[in-house]
């Protein structure tokens, strides 16, 4: 099922995120996948996440389809030259993938294989363009598609980066590009998401807000210096420093969720990244007043 059909019968969307595993067995990442259908609507596969080679997503995705779980795959352009992203669009939607998640990707330098030679043969607006154009039945060099592409095709903001006109200016190009629905990195500060929204001008395309919950000190600490366009504030890491190492993670989800309730009125519904943690979901939800939703 397509996302945008999802917002528009259910009023908002929740999704999760998966990463596909470091090797060629997939059960962990299915059972956590699992999982998370439990209480999300879809859930995200990441593509080579912070330039760490993985199982392509799309077998991951495959796997969710036949299993009944509604995949967002994503796909990035660092590794790939155009001819290889639009037929890996093609091919996703010929296995049953509904909804694409188009980023360009972090650079190779920040992974495990930082010899790797970058390709970015498009970067994700480009990317979006070209969706939209293989809807209409024609591929980037105007060659007629013997069958359109149907995908629902979605892209990222920062709506916390430090430059936020930056983020506005390139949301605005992706929507141009395409862009059918979006989802953000973390949100921090319900009070800037709100603001960023009243700019952005999104109108009929919906908008999920990024949500992860912080389980230590260190790990806050760790995503303000390596994570760009995320700020997790001095108050999440006092509240964290003061709980018990053992209930670290449960006061983690309840702030994820205190967050949560705090930015739906603004958005369209929420993707929560729990960091390979699908237990933390239930806790999270009933933090943000959606126990039981599901």
């Amino acid at each position: 099922m397509k996302l945008t059909h999802i917002v528009a019968e259910r009023g908002f969307a929740i999704t999760g995120e998966v990463a596909p595993p470091k090797g060629a067995d997939p059960s962990d990442a299915l059972a956590e996948a699992r999982e998370l259908a439990r209480h999300v609507d879809a859930v995200n596969v990441t593509d080579g996440q912070g330039a760490v080679m993985r199982m392509a997503p799309i077998a991951l995705a495959r796997l969710m389809i036949e299993e009944s779980i509604v995949p967002i795959w994503q796909t990035t352009c660092r590794d790939r030259n155009r001819i290889a992203l639009q037929a890996d669009l093609l091919a996703a939607e010929a296995l049953g993938v509904q909804n694409a998640l188009i980023l360009t990707g972090d650079h190779m330098v920040l992974g495990d294989h930082p010899d790797a030679k970058p390709v970015f043969g498009l970067d994700s607006v480009q990317l979006l363009h070209v969706a939209a154009r293989m809807r209409g039945g024609y591929d980037l060099a105007g060659n007629e598609l013997s069958a359109p592409l149907h995908l629902c095709t979605g892209a990222v903001v920062a709506p916390e980066a430090d430059n936020v006109e930056l983020q506005l200016m390139k949301l605005r190009k992706k929507l141009d590009a395409g862009a059918q629905f979006v989802q953000t990195q973390a949100v921090f500060d319900p009070a800037a998401f709100a603001r960023f929204m009243q700019r952005a001008s999104l109108k009929d395309v919906p908008l999920l807000a990024g949500i992860i919950p912080v389980t230590s000190p260190r790990m806050a600490r760790f995503m303000n210096a390596r994570i760009p366009g995320v700020n997790v504030p001095t108050w999440v890491i006092q509240r964290l420093n003061e709980a018990e190492i053992g209930d670290r993670a449960r006061v983690g989800a309840e702030i994820a969720g205190e967050i949560a309730a705090a930015v739906l009125p603004h958005c369209q519904g929420l993707h929560i990244m729990a960091q390979g943690r699908p237990a933390l979901l239930p806790t999270i939800l009933a933090a943000a007043g959606l126990e039981g939703r599901r």
